[in-house]
């Protein structure tokens, strides 16, 4: 046998090991033994470093250091789930499911457990990447860390597709994250407080060898890919069981929505005996085929729903009231509550929502109020122990003027909120609007941050976005924790943002009521900015599902002379104000006032590229058919009654070359 040879017979047989003891929980060889085979197959690899692998068993002990994680776009998005609290919010999502999809409807029923969520790219069987959620249109590589946790297979096993992705989540269990803070109190550190956090806080630890220290699972529940050989999402589970990643074996097949029930009112009992976490159970439409036919809202998949168990309550003193204020002007009352241990956390603070809020609950400084997490993430308060209200309480009255700027505060009829109508004067309102242009999903600015745009509004440099592109490198420098090396990056930053598409830019605008769905939808019907700018209210809702509030929103904020002005002089620095040359040659009008139900299954091109070549072309997709419905795109598998109605209605029903004929 040759040294290559010698190699690799020990990596498959550690990779062997590795596997029976962190998935299976099935320990076939002693602690010793498997770290002699280990040291031997590191000083093979030491003194014949040709026969290096990214992927060998020896990497798991870390080592790596990474001062920077790379931003990266997730091929596919990573949606959030549509949140339920009852019995009824399930059934009312089940009607609403199966009016959109033909036949029996079964569901896979999983718990939801609470960590990091992560997701794994795999090809030709070996781990190409691991990135955290982020917004769920990219996140951070964390790769270097999450070779280190066991039960994450680096190469895999079976017959496996040739690309794919799978999600899940990194978990810390009690009995691991309870040794950790034992050794923290005795070496007289602080304890962790929660294992979901420091689950998370780990996967951002720069020296890898720590998180190597740290006993985190890996628990997985969704693949996603192209043309997948699996059908179910039952059988999905089962496959990346075979391929060798650690799948729960709790997740059940229920026929319907009675013994979905039974699986809920049994782990609201005995979660607590679980290993991990979980805050509730996931319910998941089985078939891959029906989820394809429900698709996606604009934040979460129709297909899927979260049931939450009944969250935790304590109770505690308002200490007082203070006001916050957003920036399109909302006020938002925040309870400063005498801290308190929460599911985990320490709850100081929470919403109050609006004055009804505060009146109907009547909350009063000094109460002992009662809080939960909604949804276990944001805590609120849901009533208030009147027993122990002192006896000298007052009434709270709502502020009549701004906190930040004492502006008179006004409220429309029919709006919760309360406003402070003094948009271009309060400084909140000026740091938020310049926060939203620059985050994330807008302009996605590297080398700014909130806080440094709150520090360039203070320091006078900036009153608006626009501002941001006539800053110069002497003119940040002198500002507080400010490096020359820190100021070429904003400033590089800033440059790099007039490459950002215009229907991110629309959205970065922060008009009010204007998300990034509606921004796409004006980007893509006027082209660009002076199209949308001098449109009627009535142009405006004739666009596809551009209602009343927004296009008298898009009138309103074009109306004002100052924001004319900036658009002005974002042209003038470069920012794309319209939709590119590539893009428009990319769309026609041929589809123009048409509107299309997609069934089926493709051959030449996949459902989704289907939906955007319709998109492309000026037509517009809708998830059930009606009167309004154009034509009806049918491939295999066309559900009956979908095919039923398109006929009694007379809907025109087409093939898939039908419709690539009409387009081409």
């Amino acid at each position: 046998m040759n040294i290559e040879q010698q190699i690799n017979l020990l990596r498959e047989g550690l990779r062997k090991h590795n596997y029976n003891y962190y998935v299976l929980d099935n320990a076939t060889i002693s602690d010793y033994d498997f770290d002699i085979k280990l040291k031997e197959l590191q000083q093979l690899e030491e003194a014949y470093p040709e026969f290096y692998d990214a992927n060998s068993p020896t990497l798991r002990v870390g080592g790596e250091i990474t001062k920077n994680f790379n931003t990266v776009k997730h091929d596919f998005r990573m949606y959030s789930l549509a949140n339920s609290y009852s019995k009824e919010d399930l059934e009312d999502w089940e009607t609403r499911i199966k009016k959109l999809v033909d036949g029996d409807v079964e569901y896979t029923c999983e718990l939801k457990y609470d960590g990091a969520s992560i997701s794994l790219t795999y090809e030709n069987g070996t781990l190409l990447r691991a990135v955290t959620r982020g917004d769920g249109y990219q996140g951070d590589e964390v790769t270097t860390n999450i070779k280190t946790i066991n039960s994450i297979p680096l190469k895999l096993k079976g017959n496996y597709p040739p690309r794919f992705d799978i999600r899940g989540e990194i978990v810390l269990p009690f009995e691991g994250f309870n040794k950790m803070n034992e050794e923290r109190i005795e070496a007289g550190e602080e304890p962790y407080r929660n294992p979901r956090n420091t689950a998370s806080g780990s996967l951002k630890l720069q020296d890898s060898s720590e998180v190597a220290k740290r006993p985190l699972d890996c628990l997985l529940y969704h693949i996603v890919g192209e043309r997948l050989p699996i059908s179910t999402q039952f059988e999905s589970l089962e496959k990346a069981r075979e391929w060798g990643f650690k799948v729960p074996k709790i997740a059940k097949l229920a026929k319907n929505i009675s013994e979905v029930f039974e699986f809920i009112e049994y782990w609201d009992i005995h979660r607590h005996n679980l290993p991990y976490e979980t805050d509730g159970v996931v319910v998941k439409v089985n078939s891959l085929f029906q989820q394809e036919e429900l698709g996606y809202t604009a934040k979460a998949p129709r297909w899927a729903i979260a049931y939450k168990f009944k969250a935790e309550q304590v109770s505690t003193v308002l200490n007082e009231i203070t006001y916050q204020v957003g920036r399109t002007g909302a006020i938002t009352p925040v309870a400063n509550l005498e801290p308190i241990e929460l599911a985990g956390t320490i709850v100081k603070r929470a919403s109050l929502h609006n004055a009804d809020q505060i009146e109907k609950l009547d909350i009063r400084v000094g109460d002992t109020v009662f809080v939960e997490k909604g949804g276990e993430i944001i805590p609120k308060i849901i009533g208030v122990n009147l027993v122990e209200r002192p006896s000298n309480s007052t009434l709270t009255k709502y502020i009549k003027h701004c906190p930040e700027c004492q502006t008179e505060l006004v409220r429309q009829e029919g709006d919760a909120k309360h406003f402070c109508p003094n948009t271009d004067g309060c400084p909140p309102q000026i740091i938020g609007r310049i926060q939203h242009f620059i985050s994330r999903k807008a302009m996605d600015i590297d080398g700014l941050g909130s806080e440094t745009v709150a520090l360039l509004v203070q320091n006078e440099l900036i009153r608006n976005y626009a501002d941001l592109y006539e800053l110069s490198v002497d003119q940040i420098l002198p500002l507080e924790r400010m490096a020359e090396k820190s100021a070429e990056n904003l400033i590089a930053g800033v440059n790099a943002s007039k490459n950002i598409p215009f229907e991110r830019v629309l959205f970065a605008l922060g008009i009010r009521f204007v998300g990034e769905t509606v921004a796409k939808k004006l980007a893509k019907h006027y082209k660009n900015i002076e199209g949308l700018a001098n449109a009627s209210e009535e142009e405006l809702i004739n666009v596809d599902e551009i209602g009343d509030v927004i296009a008298k929103s898009v009138i309103d904020f074009f109306a004002s002379e100052e924001h004319i002005e900036i658009i002005n002089r974002l042209k003038k620095n470069g920012v794309q104000l319209e939709i590119s040359e590539e893009e428009l040659a990319s769309q026609t009008d041929r589809l123009v006032g048409n509107t299309f139900v997609v069934s089926g299954v493709f051959i030449k091109v996949s459902r989704n590229e289907l939906k955007q070549l319709i998109e492309q072309n000026g037509g517009k997709v809708s998830s059930s058919i009606s009167k309004k419905t154009s034509y009806v795109v049918a491939g295999d598998k066309m559900g009956p009654s979908k095919r039923t109605k398109a006929e009694s209605l007379g809907v025109p029903i087409i093939s898939e070359d039908d419709f690539l004929l009409m387009i081409s």
